[in-house]
């Protein structure tokens, strides 16, 4: 059925997004990770707002410098990884004792290349996961769906992220008054003598926006018993430790194992409640919400399903997860392909986004 154009909701792409993230994280197969990074082309490619700027080329370039920045480094410097595959014998620098544990320079192998491309291409596929979420989604719509309890902080954070660049458009403007009066505008000391005036036009949109925000009820104090408030904090420590130890358990296989998973659930579910507790002494009402119908729901299923899947796996250790470094292709488990390929779903059962006019 087609979907009438309109924008999804935010949470929807951004938990789509970290459970990518996920996946891709719990692997150093460069299959799985580039078949990762093209989903979220694809999907960001099919359904993000054109009428936004696409944060997701920035990501990308920068996934690239990581990898070819860690490849640098280990043909310089070695990871450690002993090999048999001499590629490239480098002129080796002399160190003194020391620094005897440092190589500079050396023979090249291929192993320790190739591991340093395989882990340096999960961060990078991770990073792509992030920019496809801030492309789908801008983090100034997921702060409009913050609880109460964290209201004053995302109110903050929306001010930040709203008058932050118009700092750079004040100091232009600036500069090119200056710039009118005879004066160079370059170098350090007239760098500086920019400072009071891009300070000061900034204090005054501050204020004005202060006054407006309390003219319309920003502000207001909210009583509340003791019993919440301590109630509320009580479970927000609780989650955190729970959380903390959950991804302790995700992170190192020896120290929690199968249990890393249903630990972080536990803990956030606790954190969760913490916020529903504060916020329900804070009501408030929200302008223009999106709406939650059965495509934010299957965004968020398709996207938790690699996740899922990958953690799973590598609990269990399949083979193909971690491959080994050689110059060869490395097995590929076929569930987990497929588990990746279904988070591609949502770029064709999702609304299309408001399309721009001609």
């Amino acid at each position: 059925m087609q979907q009438r154009a309109r924008l999804q909701h935010p949470a929807a792409w951004w938990l789509w997004g970290l459970g990518l993230a996920t996946a891709a994280s719990r692997t150093t197969n460069p299959v799985l990770l580039l078949l990762v990074i093209g989903v979220c082309v694809l999907v960001v490619t099919e359904r993000r707002d054109p009428a936004t700027v696409n944060p997701l080329p920035a990501f990308l370039v920068i996934g690239a410098v990581i990898v070819a920045f860690r490849v640098v480094m280990t043909a310089l410097l070695g990871n450690g990884i002993a090999g048999q595959t001499v590629l490239v014998t480098l002129p080796r620098v002399p160190l003194p004792e020391w620094a005897a544990s440092v190589r500079l320079g050396g023979p090249v192998m291929l192993e320790s290349l190739l591991y340093a491309v395989y882990d340096a291409l999960r961060l990078a596929a991770v990073l792509t996961c992030l920019g496809a979420a801030n492309a789908l989604a801008s983090p100034r719509r997921l702060l409009r769906y913050l609880p109460a309890t964290l209201y004053d902080v995302g109110t903050a954070v929306v001010v930040g992220l709203t008058f932050a660049p118009q700092l750079l458009t004040d100091a232009r403007q600036v500069r090119a008054a200056r710039t009118l009066r005879g004066r160079d505008g370059r170098g350090v000391r007239e760098m500086a003598r920019l400072t009071v005036p891009v300070l000061e036009t900034a204090f005054e949109r501050s204020l004005g926006l202060a006054a407006s925000m309390e003219s319309r009820g920003y502000g207001r104090v909210v009583r509340s018993t003791v019993g919440t408030r301590r109630t509320a904090t009580a479970l927000a420590l609780t989650g955190l430790v729970g959380v903390l130890a959950g991804l302790y358990g995700l992170l190192d296989a020896s120290a929690g194992g199968v249990l890393g998973l249903p630990v972080l659930v536990l803990g956030a579910l606790i954190a969760a409640s913490s916020l529903v507790v504060g916020a329900s002494r804070d009501p408030r009402s929200g302008h223009r919400r999106d709406r939650w119908s059965w495509t934010e729901s299957m965004t968020v299923v398709a996207g938790s399903a690699p996740g899922v899947v990958l953690v799973v796996a590598s609990v269990l250790g399949w083979v193909g997860l971690v491959p080994s470094q050689r110059a060869t292709l490395p097995a590929v488990p076929l569930l987990a392909v497929v588990a990746v390929l279904v988070a591609a779903a949502p770029a064709w059962f999702t609304p299309r986004p408001r399309e721009v006019a001609a």
